[in-house]
C-alpha cells in the first residue's frame, strides 16, 4: 500500500519575494491612504475652528431676527477686537458690555486655539492663522479694522407735516447714538441737526445701537435701533408724530 500522494506544494523562493513585494505594495498604499485621510481631517477640523473663532468676533452675518441682523459677536458686544484669542472666553478687564463666551472651549483649556496640528493659532488685526500643515491657512474675517469700527451713521429729522426743523427749531432738536465704547461700557454720543435737518455719526462699530432723537419743548421722543454692518454707512430718517414746527 502506497503512502499518500499530496498536490500541495510549498512556495518557492521567487513566488515568497513575489508575495512580499505585492504585500509590501499594498501597506504603503495603506499608509499613504491613511495619511491621506489624517491630514485631510486635520484641515477640516482647523477650517471649522478657524470660522468658529470669524463667528466668535464678528458674528455670523446669516444670523437675522424680524429682518434685522443679531449677530455680531465680540465686536458688537464691546467695540473693539478682542486683545488675544483668550479674550473669546474670558472677560479680558470685567466688561459690563461681554457677554461670552462667544466659542466653545473645547476638552482642554487651549484646544480652541490650537489648529489641528496642534499648533497655536497666529491672530493679528483681522487675521486668524494657521501654520500647522507647514503652509499658510488663513482665515480674514474682515477686510479691515476700519471695516469693523469706522462705520458711519447720518439722516434726517422732520415732523408729521414732513417739515425741517429750519433755524429756529434745530437747536430745540437732540440726537443721541448710544453705542459700545471698546472699553466695556457704553458711551452716548449726542448732535444737533441742521437746518434742513440732516444728522449724521462716525467712528461707529458694527453692531444693534440705540438712536433716540428729543424735541425738548414738548419732549417728544422717537427711538430706533439701528443695525450697523461692517464697511456701512446706515441712513435713518426720522419723523415725529406729530405737527412740531
Amino acid at each position: 500500500m502506497t503512502g499518500s500522494v499530496f498536490n500541495s506544494r510549498g512556495f518557492t523562493l521567487i513566488e515568497l519575494v513575489i508575495v512580499i513585494i505585492i504585500t509590501g505594495i499594498l501597506a504603503t498604499v495603506a499608509v499613504r491612504e491613511l495619511s491621506t485621510s489624517i491630514e485631510t481631517a486635520k484641515y477640516e477640523h482647523t477650517m471649522n475652528e478657524l470660522n468658529a473663532l470669524a463667528e466668535a468676533i464678528v458674528g455670523n452675518p446669516q444670523m437675522y431676527e424680524q429682518g434685522g441682523r443679531i449677530s455680531f459677536g465680540y465686536v458688537g458686544d464691546v467695540g473693539s477686537l478682542p486683545p488675544n484669542l483668550d479674550a473669546l472666553v474670558t472677560n479680558p478687564g470685567g466688561f459690563a458690555t461681554w457677554d461670552g463666551p462667544y466659542v466653545n472651549v473645547g476638552i482642554t483649556p487651549d484646544e480652541f486655539k490650537r489648529d489641528g496640528w496642534d499648533v497655536a493659532y497666529i491672530y493679528i488685526d483681522t487675521l486668524i492663522r494657521s501654520t500647522g500643515s507647514g503652509s499658510n491657512i488663513d482665515k480674514l474675517f474682515a477686510p479691515s479694522t476700519s471695516a469693523l469700527l469706522n462705520n458711519s451713521i447720518e439722516g434726517y429729522v422732520v415732523d408729521a407735516d414732513d417739515e425741517m426743523p429750519g433755524l429756529i427749531y434745530r437747536d430745540s432738536i437732540v440726537i443721541r447714538l448710544t453705542y459700545p465704547d471698546g472699553t466695556g461700557s457704553t458711551t452716548t454720543a449726542s448732535v444737533f441737526p441742521t437746518s434742513r435737518g440732516n444728522f449724521s455719526f462716525s467712528g461707529i462699530p458694527i453692531g444693534n445701537h440705540r438712536l433716540t432723537v428729543i424735541y425738548l419743548p414738548d419732549s417728544d421722543t422717537a427711538s430706533y435701533s439701528v443695525c450697523v454692518t461692517p464697511q456701512s454707512n446706515v441712513n435713518i430718517p426720522v419723523t415725529f408724530a406729530a405737527d412740531l414746527w
